[in-house]
């Protein structure tokens, strides 16, 4: 039990960066370019993560099969629900005769954070199960990652209008979701099967880059351009530093 409550504690820790990205960029008034470089660096943070935190953790705990299924189902998922908020504000943009307001990749954003972060936080739970303490290189990779999808998100959604009260229930809910999934992950899914595992971890990456592609990486490079590719690198190599660093 005690594994478990160390979980909820390191999982609302890596979701509180969610919260803290979103304060900064509702608070403080950050130029669309630094915002941009945040999201490029951020992107390839997360490029790492998934490589090596997720798809190869995934991959040597329950095999080929079970990985690649997961990183389709995470990529399907985050698609469908992508079209469903675009169509959901398309259709609004049509019934209010606004056709050039509210963007959805802030809310795209939001999703994917959702999408990575619930099977992230189960990995970190079992992560304590395992080892009887945080893997600190996993835990500070999530946590940068996080800060620069809730800070682009909100700036998306504050440019659109979108109220702080209803960004902060947004982003606090998630971050409620990830210590929860981090509880449970470390209280029941180390009794699954290591495929089970294995394919809920793979869930997380096939969410995550998807995302980078669809949202991420496009909002950079509208502003940063040629600087894009050098900040995802940077973002990248920092992050596999951290886990060579984290053995």
């Amino acid at each position: 039990m005690f594994d478990s409550l160390q979980a909820l504690l390191w999982g609302t820790v890596a979701g509180s960066a969610l919260l803290l990205g979103s304060g900064a960029a509702w608070w403080l008034k950050i130029p669309r370019v630094w915002v941009c470089a945040i999201m490029a660096f951020g992107a390839g943070v997360l490029v790492s993560a998934l490589s090596f935190e997720l798809v190869l953790e995934a991959f040597e705990t329950g095999g080929l099969m079970a990985t690649v299924g997961g990183v389709l189902a995470g990529a399907a998922l985050y698609f469908s629900a992508n079209r469903v908020l675009d169509w959901r504000t398309k259709k609004r943009q049509k019934a209010s005769g606004n056709t050039n307001g509210e963007s959805s990749s802030g809310s795209a954003l939001a999703v994917g954070a959702l999408i990575d972060g619930i099977p992230e936080s189960v990995a970190l739970g079992l992560s304590v199960v395992a080892s009887a303490s945080i893997n600190p290189a996993m835990l500070i990779a999530i946590f940068i990652s996080n800060v620069p999808e809730g800070l682009a998100s909100t700036a998306q959604m504050k440019s659109a209008g979108r109220k702080g009260s209803s960004i902060a229930m947004l982003w606090g809910s998630i971050a409620i979701s990830c210590g929860l999934a981090a509880f449970f992950g470390a209280l029941l899914m180390q009794f699954m099967p290591e495929e089970a595992l294995a394919f809920a971890t793979a869930v997380a990456a096939g969410g995550i880059l998807t995302m980078i592609a669809d949202a991420m990486i496009p909002e950079a490079y509208a502003v940063e351009h040629d600087y894009t590719g050098l900040l995802v690198t940077g973002g990248f190599l920092s992050a596999f530093a951290l886990h060579v660093l984290g053995g």
